[in-house]
């Protein structure tokens, strides 16, 4: 059964007239939206990234920070959202910046816990370009506990996931966990 027709069930479910006209195209919509917010599936990281991995001898902190996270929580099908904050330690290879973006999309366009994904993020980092350490740090709001539950409006989540050198070494995740922190200025 495709998601259209499960959809018209869940209107009908629900006491709703599938064939109100607000309603009508309904379905067909949250089919084409779900297929967009859960299109992680059908993408391979490696794809995502590509070539974009580059040789440069350079072995500093790296940082984006403030990446903007949408995905949807496994536990109630509602959407959590929020930044996320990536750093690492190059090895000789750095990606390309806009990659990172697109990783953070690709694993958060799949039914998501918040933990899972901080570390999915890390991880995939680390062993891809053999990074020296990695740290991610996730801050996000849930609609699950905003709408429904505890109906808590201000609760905001923070995971984090310290690899390599970012867990064995106190100062490089400080120094990490204060860049992230620090107000942006142009």
């Amino acid at each position: 059964m495709e998601i259209a027709s499960l959809i018209k069930e869940i209107l009908i479910r629900s006491g709703e007239d599938p064939n109100r006209e607000g309603l009508i195209k309904t379905p067909e919509r949250v089919e084409k939206s779900m297929q967009f917010l859960l299109r992680g599936y059908k993408l391979n990281p490696d794809e995502v990234v590509g070539d974009a991995i580059f040789n440069e001898s350079c072995n500093h902190m790296v940082i984006v920070r403030d990446i903007e996270i949408y995905s949807l929580c496994e536990h109630h099908m509602l959407p959590f959202y929020g930044r996320c904050h990536i750093g690492y330690i190059s090895q000789g290879k750095i990606f390309g910046v806009s990659k990172l973006a697109r990783l953070v999309d690709c694993f958060a366009s799949r039914l998501q816990i918040q933990e899972r994904l901080t570390q999915q993020i890390a991880r995939y980092i680390k062993d891809k370009i053999s990074a020296e350490g990695v740290g991610v740090v996730m801050e996000c709001k849930h609609l699950c506990m905003m709408m429904r539950g505890v109906e808590k409006q201000n609760s905001i989540m923070q995971t984090s996931a310290m690899l390599g050198s970012f867990h064995d070494s106190e100062a490089t995740r400080n120094e990490f966990l204060q860049l992230i922190k620090k107000p942006t200025q142009f």
